[in-house]
């Protein structure tokens, strides 16, 4: 007696076939897809696995924030230890701070605890794992206020200027773009710092 197989409603690809279109109209967007005589009436939790396979975000190595991104794991790990020990010092700082300058410290401290945030997300992102760095609870010196603020000043530069490069050397799309939005945060930084710099040598 002959079976009918219920297959279930299929994925809608047409959305993607358009965006596939415009950015590799040569390519074969679903190779895997073509119907085979062994395939031909699958079962419906083969066919069901299937489908969930050829889903956008289920690549073994996704187009963004994949191997090429994995290739600089250890240089997510020293950035996000940079910003988490930036942050323990501009915190320090506040509490030394003319009155003025308060506010604005704890919000370059904020920004650089969204650094951190934002690097771990791309770790996870690329390894599928949470980043444990390593935390110091070394008491911190910050020394007085005109030379603590010139050695922000190039902290903060420098960190600007090492998300630029590293930002270039990435090949990730996705990587290299969160690196310079970080890079040009930095400068940002910088340039608040020298800002509070020339005022407390006007006094």
């Amino acid at each position: 007696m002959e079976q009918t197989v219920h297959n279930p409603e299929p994925y809608d690809f047409r959305q993607y076939d358009r965006i596939w279109q415009r950015v590799a109209p040569n390519l074969e967007p679903y190779p895997d897809m073509a119907p085979s005589p062994e395939k031909a009436v699958p079962k419906a939790p083969a066919s069901l696995a299937r489908q969930e396979s050829q889903l956008p975000g289920a690549e073994s190595n996704p187009c963004c924030m994949g191997t090429e991104a994995a290739e600089m794991l250890d240089v997510l790990i020293g950035y996000i230890e940079e910003e988490q020990s930036d942050r323990r010092y501009i915190t320090a700082l506040t509490r030394q701070a003319p009155s003025w300058a308060r506010q604005r410290l704890r919000e370059i401290a904020s920004e650089q605890a969204n650094h951190v945030r934002r690097l771990m997300a791309a770790y996870y992102l690329i390894t599928g794992e949470c980043c444990r760095p390593s935390i110091s609870t070394e008491r911190i010196y910050t020394g007085r206020w005109c030379p603590a603020l010139r050695e922000r000043y190039h902290a903060a530069a420098c960190n600007g200027l090492n998300y630029a490069r590293s930002a270039e050397d990435t090949t990730d799309p996705c990587l290299s773009l969160l690196l310079q939005e970080l890079s040009e945060s930095s400068y940002r930084h910088a340039a608040q710092f020298m800002q509070m710099l020339e005022r407390s040598l006007q006094r």
